[in-house]
């Protein structure tokens, strides 16, 4: 489904019938995509399963032109998982002539991702603002792997009493991960042979800078150890290592009471990957 009237129309018809989940993607559907579906269908009576590749978040010289797009293929696997409705707007229906609405949640959004990439996440945060109000969901789900996503977005609904009936519907689901570890993402598929042996050192490394902060280590030194350990093993930058309030993102030099996330951005070859767990 493509257009915006059609679209409310089916809606209404699945609404009729029961709770509807919505899943906001950018194709290129793998493992950890289909597990959010089977979350939101063990949730609601319908599952709707959006595909646009949100040119408002990507940034100059980022890989919007080669974002992998398949749109033939993830209309497949959606449809064998028995998905109720696939939006897949073409950007003149998203963003028609003379758009010029931006989202923009502060705070949250300022540091890590948000300050490596500048408006990515006003651009995240207007393309999901749209899509809560084109489908009108009673839950939405999304990946944990994009972690400042998930809080930027639950602030979003939160601030602006968007139709979802309260912030708790606005679901995280666990990070999905190859059996070495590394979670799943599009951009693995740019990976070479050699450089997806070496992205492993990614999942590996946090896990032992976690063990080592919940046996006592120093967060600064352990975070600085990460860092060179990654940019030992292939890595070509770091992005950020950050260890952080889970609901805030202010960074933590040390564990207390409040759930802390270990977050971390990192390039191979031209690849980003980005990764995070709890501590």
């Amino acid at each position: 489904m493509t257009q915006l009237d059609p679209l409310r129309r089916a809606v209404d018809g699945l609404k009729a019938d029961g709770p509807v989940a919505l899943v906001p993607t950018m194709g290129a559907l793998h493992e950890g995509h289909l597990t959010l579906v089977r979350a939101a269908k063990a949730r609601a009576a319908h599952v709707a399963v959006s595909i646009f590749v949100n040119p408002r978040q990507f940034g100059a010289h980022e890989d919007l032109d080669k974002y992998p797009r398949q749109l033939a293929a993830d209309s497949a696997l959606l449809e064998a998982e028995g998905v109720s409705l696939l939006w897949a707007p073409e950007p003149t229906t998203m963003y028609p002539e003379g758009f010029a609405t931006n989202v923009s949640v502060s705070g949250v959004s300022d540091g890590l991702c948000g300050a490596a990439r500048p408006g990515h996440f006003d651009g995240v945060a207007t393309v999901v603002c749209k899509l809560f109000n084109q489908i009108r969901p009673d839950l939405a789900l999304f990946g944990e792997k994009d972690w400042q996503q998930l809080v930027v977005i639950r602030r979003m609904g939160r601030d602006l009493d968007l139709t979802l009936p309260h912030v708790d519907a606005i679901i995280g689901v666990p990070t999905v991960r190859e059996a070495d570890g590394l979670a799943l993402s599009s951009r693995n598929a740019y990976l070479s042979t050699e450089q997806r042996d070496q992205a492993v050192a990614l999942p590996r490394g946090m896990r032992a800078s976690i063990e080592a902060i919940r046996n006592g280590s120093d967060v600064v030194e352990t975070l600085n150890w990460l860092k060179a350990t990654l940019l030992g093993q292939g890595f070509a930058s770091v992005d950020y290592v950050e260890l952080c309030d889970a609901a805030s993102l202010v960074p933590l030099a040390a564990l207390g009471d409040a759930e802390a996330r270990l977050l971390v951005a990192a390039r191979i070859g031209t690849t980003r990957l980005i990764d995070n767990m709890a501590v």
